[in-house]
């Protein structure tokens, strides 16, 4: 079945509803002066950006920066030090548990890792949100379990244990499972870091499909510059805690400042061939 199929299927959308990929008006998502700290020593240092309905956003940087950090702040993981962080017109930095668990229904993310229970199958895996959640029959949650690891290419595996698949398709099952439950916000934790081209391609055809026929609003933490220009409206570029360059990609790339040339003449470098 083909990609726009599956994901028509999934979430129920003819693609005329769609609109456009990323809307007008207010941010979905902002983080205002927003600083964190650990062991005495600052992350993130008064990082403000927004990001729009349907929009994809990157985040780039070097190791240590505080790309994931911001990610772990937008679940609630983390709290700041300073600042807030707005979903929608939700605080969700003075939220407690309760509310958070509200913001998780529409707010999800893919870990570096996976995060998948070791002990249930593939399919089990992407189901147990599903049946968190409630509301469908146990035919209708096969049926969409099915549809989702077709999507990402996983339905031969249906049955293994995480622990039995490559990094690759840990990282596929972790996608597919985040998206069971239909959230309308995505965040993704490195999601090419020791992944097979074939893989990161297709992850980065469902990124791009959800966003230009469901306006699936993504952030990508990546380093690489590849699919960050492939996928990214705009980059945020973190340097020393601060949110050096927050923009459309476009202008990053063609950026003469020396931070940025030095990050992208890294990302470029390529070991010579024997």
């Amino acid at each position: 079945m083909a990609l726009f199929e599956c994901a028509a299927k999934l979430f129920g959308k003819a693609e005329e509803e769609s609109g456009a990929a990323v809307a007008s008006g207010g941010p979905l998502i902002s983080f205002e002066h927003v600083s964190i700290g650990f062991d005495g020593r600052a992350v993130l240092d008064d990082v403000s950006f927004e990001v729009q309905r349907g929009e994809t956003l990157c985040i780039l940087g070097r190791s240590g920066v505080g790309k994931s950090v911001a990610l772990r702040l937008l679940m609630g993981f983390l709290k700041p030090d300073a600042g807030s962080i707005r979903v929608e017109d939700a605080e969700i930095d003075t939220m407690g548990e309760d509310g958070l668990r509200e913001i998780r229904k529409k707010v999800t993310m893919v870990f570096q890792n996976g995060a998948l229970f070791d002990s249930l199958s593939v399919r089990e895996n992407i189901a147990f949100p599903l049946r968190e959640r409630g509301g469908l029959s146990e035919d209708e949650i096969l049926a969409k379990v099915d549809r989702l690891m077709a999507m990402v290419g996983v339905e031969s595996s249906a049955d293994a244990l995480p622990s039995s698949l490559a990094t690759g398709y840990k990282r596929a099952v972790a996608m597919a499972r985040a998206l069971a439950a239909s959230p309308e916000i995505v965040l993704y934790d490195e999601p090419t870091t020791m992944v097979d081209p074939i893989i990161a391609w297709r992850m980065g055809d469902l990124i791009e499909q959800m966003k230009q026929q469901f306006r699936l609003t993504s952030i990508v933490v990546t380093h690489d510059m590849r699919f960050a220009k492939r996928l990214a409206d705009r980059i945020l570029f973190l340097a020393e805690g601060k949110a050096h360059y927050f923009g459309p990609t476009e202008e990053f790339v063609s950026s003469q400042d020396t931070l940025i040339r030095q990050f992208l003449s890294l990302d470029a470098y390529r070991l010579p061939v024997a």
